[in-house]
């Protein structure tokens, strides 16, 4: 089956071609006859399947006739990168229709947005947030619109823009058409679905379950050495393009340093950064200006770069379908992938979970890091291999920094100031043997700057043991 047999207008095959899509995807193949016709859809997919050409071709087909400059379509996406991306695929797609998008997001200022609302517009592609701004300061109406389609629905729902989307819909007709896609469907999605979807078509193609042109790779090591394996990693395999996943922006930030500092093309995509240097980052990574991109996991599903080689897993995400999300970044357009994850003892029942949802277990490997070890963490797979005695003997191996020296002379049975009088006496003859120095040169200690010199045994001594022997030696006296 090719596109053509979709019976689109010429300028969208035109883009099409363009593009160079050839054969459609399953979910595409399943989708665009049904949203031609004006069914709601519910659409169940992996990530990377072509879930976007999806939607955008034959909403660029119905909104090719009837009124313009008004707007007739609404994208809601969760991050501004995945808005961004569904803004450029309508503008390649549809860049001999005529038809005119924008993009909605915070971050940025909005007289660029209002200036594209006042020329007219047919699509608008938004995050929640700043789309509500809109609408509340009656800058922009949506009572003209057609078609409402929720992209990466489960993803909004884990960041809480559920008020935001019911908040939305409100602002709509309640004659339109809606669609609404995601990559895995929990509890709470299908409760959404129920509520604004009107008899829908379910288009469900392995959803739960990652690409199968992705390799999955378990790597064990424990946090510390996670930044040399890296290192060891990418030096000894050939990455084209490296996607890397960190838990937080910090780290992010730190490890894209660490590599560039390395002699790697790194860039790092978190949070705290600017949009522009975020489109910037982005930007340079699509156009290959770097081939490293460490990113958190609110750019897991704004990537739509072709090429990406490998995913690595630097921390292991919360969720199972998190790990969907990220890996689904590479393997896509049936092209081959490799997910590679560095999980310490700590994630070991995650890992079950992911070999549990991909059916078969994790590859495991093993890398030779700069100082001649292997990632798997040796002293702890000793530790889960020795048997109870073993694992005493070497506690008490580590222990004998603590345990006194045999050889000391013993002061046992001596008083306080006796013992601090044969210390002082073996640090002197010390350091006379280090300095080389002849017994009749010898230098005693002397005693420290700052401090008042007293008779041994009497300035050593607590006060109150002080007052103790002075009260004892008054009375022996007077007796």
């Amino acid at each position: 089956m090719s596109f053509e047999n979709f019976n689109f207008d010429e300028k969208i095959n035109a883009g099409v071609k363009a593009c160079g899509y050839d054969v459609p995807t399953p979910i595409q193949t399943e989708a665009i006859p049904e949203v031609v016709k004006g069914r709601d859809i519910m659409g169940l997919a992996q990530t990377g399947t072509g879930k976007t050409a999806a939607f955008v071709l034959p909403m660029l087909q119905k909104l090719m006739t009837g009124p313009r400059r008004k707007p007739r379509a609404v994208i809601v996406a969760p991050t501004r990168e995945l808005a961004e991306q569904i803004n450029e695929n309508i503008r390649e797609l549809g860049r001999q229709t005529g038809l005119r998008s924008v993009v909605v997001y915070g971050g940025v200022g909005k007289g660029g947005q209002l200036q594209k609302f006042r020329s007219g517009v047919e699509i608008i592609v938004a995050c929640p947030g700043r789309l509500l701004d809109h609408l509340d300061s009656r800058a922009l109406r949506l009572d003209t619109v057609e078609m409402l389609v929720l992209d990466e629905a489960d993803m909004m729902f884990d960041m809480g823009f559920m008020p935001a989307i019911k908040r939305l819909i409100k602002y709509m007709p309640k004659s339109r058409q809606n669609l609404l896609f995601s990559a895995t469907m929990p509890a709470a999605i299908r409760s959404l679905a129920d509520q604004i979807l009107v008899d829908p078509v379910t288009v469900q193609v392995n959803h739960s379950k990652p690409a199968d042109t992705v390799s999955h790779v378990l790597i064990r090591v424990e946090q510390k050495g996670k930044t040399t394996l890296l290192k060891s990693l990418m030096k000894e395999t050939k990455m084209e393009t490296t996607l890397v996943f960190t838990r937080t922006k910090y780290k992010a930030k730190n490890l894209a340093v660490t590599l560039q500092k390395n002699g790697y093309q790194a860039v790092a995509l978190q949070g705290n950064m600017s949009q522009n240097k975020r489109k910037e980052a982005m930007d340079g990574f699509r156009q290959g200006k770097y081939n490293v991109l460490v990113a958190t996991d609110i750019a897991a599903r704004g990537i739509d770069v072709s090429g990406i080689s490998h995913v690595i897993n630097f921390d292991v995400p919360d969720t199972v379908e998190a790990y969907t999300h990220r890996i689904g970044r590479t393997g896509r357009a049936q092209c081959s992938g490799e997910a590679i994850t560095f999980a310490g003892g700590e994630d070991i029942s995650f890992i079950k979970q992911v070999e549990s949802r991909l059916n078969s277990k994790m590859v495991s490997r093993v890398v030779k890091t700069a100082g001649g070890s292997t990632s798997a963490n040796q002293s702890g797979q000793n530790k889960e291999n020795s048997s109870p005695r073993q694992e005493r003997e070497r506690k008490n191996t580590g222990n004998n920094s603590r345990r006194p020296n045999p050889k000391a002379p013993s002061t046992r049975g001596k008083s306080f100031a006796a013992a601090h009088t044969d210390a002082t006496e073996r640090k002197t003859t010390n350091n006379n043997e280090r300095s080389g120095r002849p017994a009749s040169e010898a230098r005693p200690n002397k005693p420290r700057r700052g401090r008042r010199s007293a008779p041994l045994g009497v300035d050593f001594l607590p006060k109150a043991r002080r007052r103790g022997q002075n009260s004892s030696a008054q009375s022996r006296t007077e007796s």
